[in-house]
């Protein structure tokens, strides 16, 4: 809202309304108000005029004070009734103020007017506020973690936009930070990716089973997905982008059970068996594969739901949507797949080699089986003739993975880099400055931003700044930036602004990206505690210089006191009390030459609340230089303040941070892009006994460091849990502690795929992102050797060797194996490839925050299981 267009009292009404009913909402946990300033009638009293009549400050504000109300005197009653008796004496006006007597001298009344003028005017400012150079008026909203974003803000927007049909005219609306914009922009794609995916899978089910079977296996998809969202329902939890990338998760995984049971009735219905007959027998055949495999997927899973603090409340959508989603999948494959396959079930187009190969896969010469099955079956033939050979092979390869990324890899992040859509410049200073000083700093600095392409708002904050803040922030510049489809990388644009804000001396410019995920502050965040205040101080300084000196270090920062200045005028009590004076008169006169002092309130006609009657001297009498020159009016006549009170300079005294009881500062700092965490710390705690630091000087590491250290201990865990709980089902499944640990084997050698994947892309290992993706995969890849032991098992029965029993296993299996392990990778290849298809709007196009978010896990997941099944076949 421009402040030329409409009055300062105007839009601060406004403002005040809008945040009276936004902040009544239920989704909405903070309200705060930026650049308007609140009225005031200003009583000015002249000291000259006070001193001249020998009025006391205390007289004058009692008065004025005591004769400001309403006093409800009771009631009268009688034969003719009851009546309310009330002595109303509230201000109304400026000159109900004007007309107040407060002295009577030898018969003349002195009123207010003969010492004070009033008038109408504002508080002093707090902060200032201006979106792209024109000064406004902003209201950050605040929502509570609970709430629906989405309908919080169209909510937000609603009260807004209803109440902007009474606003005068010249006031301009803008929304910016608008997060409903990219939630809905993240969703969309989410779902596009959704529809992509289940596109994919189709095709190669037709492809391989034909389309009436593939209509079959997919209609598992909607199956899953209706009893996914029911159930998410049923428990209270929204569809957010969490729950999106669950189903994009799922497409491939949740047909593995109806492919199974569908490619094995096909076999049977290509041999001649009638389809009822066939759907029924390859539902019991595969019943406790199935189920065991599906159990597996969901023991993976579990641990992840019981995930502590603020990732763990971000991440549990996944696991829960996917349980709820493969639970269905398994009654789908088991009852509803079957059942539609006995009504409309037809065998796929075999021609005569596919029939002879599948009759000598069953029974027959094995050797006589031709194409990709012939191949693989003389490989595998020969492999078999060397297992120890081919074992080690493996598993060097694996340790040589395992060596090769901790030699060459990019290390370990907590999430991946997202391309951001906004970013802040900090703009600190140290020094007791107005708000005026800081507002012309700030400025300097965003009058150098403006131009800077790709940037769509810049908005402005100088002083107050709302939530949270450094102690030396004296103003922030938040960026919006514009399309990252349209502009140059966030990184490109904070670069600029740098190097264009550099020459700016006596302050620290700090321009840094959003945080994403539930990260919070800076990634390099230390605690210092001790209870001697000058080694904390001292340590803090040298932790910080030191920290500041590594490479990749940025934007290094101590919360050490900032220096400052209280002036303390301290009474001589022996002093004041000849005068008759005493430290309350004394603090009475120094109110009104600072802010003033309060008497009272008062409701104009044209306002819509009550506005503070405030008394303080003049512009001119109110300045430091002013404070040796007031006299007093004592018993004894007016008399210097300098008769009994000195005036001393001390260091100002802002904040105090504690934790378990110890006095404690933190020594903060960002890192450039690609510079991990852990080397830095590693490199500063090198450096600390060169330090010199005080022995009572207690370190704690906090922030993205800690995080990274909980979630390291908390997944380590759900991983060894997951693998008990697999074991379990394997063993009962199997009665087998060899067959458990052969297929949990599987489990293992796919964490050489991840790393492969991350070695080859050069990316660095996300601890949320591929942790989870290995836990996923751990579940998942155990389903291909579930299927692959248990045909063993009963092919083993009827045949002579271990080798024979294990070329049948194959050549059987070979089809269903790869077909779930390509649906599965299809389902998550669009999101792997950041790839983005808008089927609606015909657009597609690689890259976006969303896709940028998922990428790494899909990856991880799909490269993981193609390399997992290579080495199961």
């Amino acid at each position: 809202a421009r402040q030329a267009s409409a009055s300062p009292s105007c839009l601060h009404a406004l403002s005040r309304a809008l945040r009276d009913e936004i902040g009544g909402m239920p989704g909405v946990m903070e309200v705060n108000v930026i650049g308007t300033r609140e009225e005031l009638l200003e009583v000015i009293i002249d000291p000259m005029l006070l001193e001249s009549y020998n009025l006391s400050p205390n007289d004058v504000l009692n008065f004025v004070e005591s004769n400001n109300r309403l006093v409800a005197a009771g009631a009268l009653q009688g034969e003719q009734g009851r009546f309310a008796i009330k002595v109303p004496g509230v201000i109304q006006s400026p000159e109900d103020v004007l007309s107040l007597p407060i002295k009577v001298d030898q018969g003349r009344v002195v009123r207010f007017r003969d010492i004070a003028s009033v008038r109408r005017t504002f508080k002093d400012a707090e902060g200032y506020a201006r979106l792209n150079g024109k000064p406004a008026v902003a209201i950050e909203v605040v929502s509570r973690g609970e709430s629906n974003m989405l309908k919080t803000i169209e909510d937000v927007k609603a009260i807004v936009m209803r109440a902007s049909k009474s606003w005068p005219a010249g006031i301009s609306l803008t929304y910016t930070r608008d997060k409903s914009y990219y939630i809905k922009k993240n969703i969309s794609t989410l779902m596009n990716n959704v529809a992509t995916a289940v596109i994919l899978v189709f095709i190669v089910l037709i492809g391989i089973l034909g389309i009436q079977n593939a209509l079959l296996v997919g209609i598992a998809i909607p199956g899953s997905f209706c009893a996914a969202f029911f159930m998410l329902s049923m428990t209270g939890m929204t569809i957010n982008m969490v729950v999106l990338f669950a189903m994009i998760m799922a497409v491939g995984m949740l047909v593995d059970g109806a492919i199974v049971v569908t490619e094995l009735a096909d076999r049977r219905m290509a041999e001649g068996i009638h389809r009822r007959a066939a759907y029924t027998e390859a539902a019991q055949r595969m019943a406790w594969p199935i189920i065991a495999s599906t159990g597996t997927t969901l023991a993976a899973f579990l641990p992840l739901v019981f995930w502590p603090g603020f990732t763990g409340k971000f991440l549990q959508f996944m696991p829960i949507t996917l349980m709820y989603t493969l639970t269905a999948s398994l009654l789908m494959a088991l009852v509803f797949v079957p059942t539609m396959g006995a009504v409309f079930g037809r065998p796929g187009v075999f021609n005569e080699q596919i029939r002879r190969d599948l009759v000598a896969a069953e029974d027959g010469d094995l050797f006589s089986i031709g194409g990709y099955t012939g191949k693989y079956l003389h490989f595998l033939d020969k492999v078999l003739d060397r297992p120890w050979k081919t074992l080690g092979t493996i598993t060097l390869t694996l340790i040589g993975l395992f060596v090769a990324y901790i030699l060459f890899g990019k290390g370990i992040i907590m999430f991946p880099d997202i391309e951001p859509n906004n970013a802040s410049v900090d703009i600190r200073a140290r020094g007791d400055m107005s708000l005026q000083e800081k507002d012309q700093i700030v400025r300097q600095v965003e009058e150098r931003i403006y131009d800077i392409d790709g940037i769509d708002y810049a908005y402005v904050k100088t002083g107050k700044t709302g939530r949270g803040g450094a102690p030396d922030l004296i103003g922030s510049v938040r960026l919006n930036f514009r399309s990252w489809r349209t502009r140059r990388t966030a990184d490109e644009i904070l670069r600029e602004v740098t190097e264009r804000t550099k020459d700016i001396g006596g302050i620290q410019i700090e321009a840094r990206t959003a945080m994403e995920g539930m990260q919070e502050g800076k990634p390099i965040n230390i605690e210092l505690s001790s209870p001697n205040m000058g080694a904390l101080k001292e340590a803090a300084v040298r932790v910080r210089e030191a920290l500041q000196d590594i490479p990749g270090v940025i934007n290094a920062e101590d919360t050490s006191p900032m220096p400052g200045i209280e002036w303390r005028l301290k009474v001589d009590r022996t002093e004041a009390a000849r005068f008759g004076a005493d430290v309350s008169l004394v603090g009475t006169l120094i109110q009104l030459v600072t802010n003033g002092i309060k008497v009272g309130e008062y409701r104009p006609d044209d306002a819509d609340e009550e506005i503070d009657i405030r008394v303080r001297f003049p512009r001119d009498k109110r300045s430091l230089d002013r404070l040796g020159e007031l006299r007093i009016p004592t018993q004894r006549g007016s008399v210097p303040i300098s008769t009994f009170v000195s005036r001393e300079a001390g260091d100002a005294t802002r904040t105090i941070m504690r934790t378990d009881m110890r006095r404690t500062m933190l020594v903060q700092s960002d890192l450039e892009k690609g510079v991990l965490i852990a080397p830095v710390l590693e490199e500063l705690m090198a450096k600390v006994p060169a330090l010199g630091l005080d022995t009572s000087v207690k370190f704690r590491i906090k922030g993205g460091a800690r995080d990274q250290e909980e979630t390291i201990a908390f997944l380590t865990n759900a991983f060894a849990l997951a693998l008990a709980l697999m074991a379990l089902i394997l063993v009962t499944q199997f009665n087998s502690l060899f067959q458990a640990f052969l297929i949990l084997t599987a489990v293992v050698f796919s964490t050489g795929g991840v790393l492969l994947g991350l070695l080859v892309t050069n990316q660095a290992f996300s601890l949320v992102n591929c942790g989870i993706g290995a836990i996923a995969l751990a579940g998942i890849v155990v389903n291909n050797n579930i299927v692959l032991i248990d045909t063993f098992n009963r092919i083993r029965l009827e045949v002579e060797t271990s080798k024979e029993a294990i070329l049948r296993t194959c050549a059987q299996r070979m089809r269903p194996v790869m077909l779930t392990t390509v649906t599965t990778v299809l389902g998550l290849l669009p999101m792997a490839m950041a790839l983005n298809i808008d089927i609606l709007n015909r657009d597609i196009y690689f890259g976006g925050p969303s896709t940028q978010w998922w990428k790494q896990m899909a990856s991880t997941i799909g490269g993981g299981l193609i390399f997992a099944t290579v080495l199961t076949l």
